[in-house]
């Protein structure tokens, strides 16, 4: 971590932006496993729900995003904390 404390405010911020947009292109990856492109059946008048054979459950994705909100959290507070004198 050596090279993390030689980097500015404005590095420190760009770092964390990058590693958001990275975290979001992961989530929306794994998000959509076993999605099938394309039409799947919808009946937009009917009540039933339907997932997507092979695709994540909603309560799945919900954990998967939480969990990297929460590395995403962890790390922009560890890059933008200030810097210590040694």
């Amino acid at each position: 971590m050596n090279w993390l404390r030689r980097l500015g405010r404005a590095e420190r911020i760009v770092l964390v932006v990058a590693l958001g947009v990275a975290l979001e292109a992961l989530g929306s990856f794994l998000g959509g496993v076993g999605s099938a492109a394309g039409w799947v059946a919808y009946a937009p008048l009917s009540q039933a729900t339907q997932i997507e054979p092979g695709r994540l459950h909603p309560w799945v994705r919900l954990f998967i995003w939480l969990a990297l909100t929460t590395v995403w959290a962890i790390a922009s507070i560890a890059i933008l904390r200030a810097p210590t004198s040694e």
